[in-house]
């Protein structure tokens, strides 16, 4: 079983200041929309995605090619799902929690994704 692509997804109070901070540790924009409050950024083979007022807590996420095989998986293994994948095929995504509480998204992106590489003025 594939987990995917790993990132970590953080929440964030300014995401214009978190990209700057960001920035100067090698990141660059790979994908998002800083007005829309979401980035993704990659330095070298490490993505993390910055998110204003998305989610509650940082993210755990990984981006399989399946993730309704990774939920059967999960589920025969007695995991406890807080959101689970609708039956088909194509985007989807679950969530779930770790012992600790600590959130993991398993989010399938379509086949043809590729990250825009659109890179927004800081002030857009």
């Amino acid at each position: 079983m594939n987990l995917g692509q790993f990132s970590v997804s953080l929440t964030v109070k300014d995401i214009a200041v978190s990209r700057a901070f960001y920035e100067k540790l090698t990141f660059k924009v790979i994908d998002g929309n800083q007005s829309e409050g979401w980035l993704i950024l990659r330095s070298g083979e490490t993505v993390i995605g910055l998110f204003q007022d998305k989610f509650d807590r940082n993210l755990l996420t990984f981006n399989p090619t399946d993730v309704r095989a990774i939920q059967a998986h999960l589920k025969q293994q007695g995991v406890s799902l807080i959101q689970e994948a609708d039956a088909g095929e194509g985007p989807a995504h679950i969530t779930l929690v770790d012992p600790d509480g600590n959130p993991i998204l398993f989010d399938q992106h379509a086949d043809d994704y590729v990250p825009s590489g659109e890179v927004k003025p800081k002030d857009a």
